[in-house]
């Protein structure tokens, strides 16, 4: 796609869409190239380019050290306007600690399952478990059904269910970078590979942009990548 980057606001999610998938997310491979990609793109577009994640936005410095960009983290959790800033996560966001030990029993039950502490979502890892999703899933509506101290969801990804707290999204961090400089005024494109994105889908249609499907084609969406090769491969063109 050929789009003018003065005019665009890139968010762009992180497993799945710049990296490719690994076993387990500590496991995952960045390009020796893909640093150096990311800086070029966010000068050509002026600093408009975020990364929108599920990872927590410090995971992500982690990953792209030491290059810092602005971040959406945890499913739209954490908010960092500025990458010289700090990531934001409201305090009634985080998740109730007792509920944890109550999440590792239960996946005792399903070898191979392993449980990731986001702080704002408990995210269940099932890539190298040999149970049926329905199962796992089925268990874990159970438990936060049970769990009534605090209203929870689970929503399902790809080979993970993330449970969370409602009332934030990747779309909803979307709208919030773009009221902002420096995306306010451009036309928001989301690039993305998971139908849990699909509230930065819409957030980035609404607004007369683009949405970008990886792996897959999704309904009502402005086109896909094939891979994460791929995006890599535009967002070098883009920043050349």
């Amino acid at each position: 796609m050929e789009l003018r980057p003065r005019e665009i606001g890139l968010f762009v999610d992180v497993d799945g869409t710049l990296l490719d998938f690994a076993s387990h997310p500590d496991a995952v491979e960045v390009p020796a190239n893909l640093i150096g990609t990311l800086a070029a793109a966010e000068r050509r577009l002026a600093g408009a380019l975020a990364l929108i994640s599920g990872r927590p936005i410090a995971a992500l410095d982690r990953l792209f050290a030491p290059l810092r960009l602005r971040a959406s983290g945890v499913h739209g959790a954490e908010i960092r306007c500025a990458p010289e800033g700090g990531g934001k996560m409201s305090r009634e966001r985080r998740m109730p600690p007792e509920l944890w030990p109550d999440l590792v029993r239960l996946l005792a039950r399903f070898p191979g399952t392993f449980a990731e502490d986001k702080r704002a979502s408990f995210a269940v890892h099932y890539r190298t478990a040999r149970c049926a999703a329905e199962e796992l899933g089925a268990a874990l509506a159970g438990l936060i059904a049970g769990f009534a101290s605090c209203e929870l969801e689970l929503a399902a990804g790809h080979l993970v269910f993330e449970i969370l707290r409602p009332g934030f999204d990747k779309g909803k961090a979307i709208e919030m970078f773009m009221a902002n400089a420096p995306f306010r005024g451009r036309r928001p494109v989301f690039i993305a590979d998971d139908p849990m994105d699909r509230a930065g889908f819409d957030a980035a249609l609404a607004r007369g942009g683009l949405a970008y499907s990886v792996g897959r084609e999704l309904p009502g969406l402005s086109g896909c990548f094939s891979e994460p090769a791929a995006v890599r491969a535009w967002l070098e063109r883009l920043g050349g």
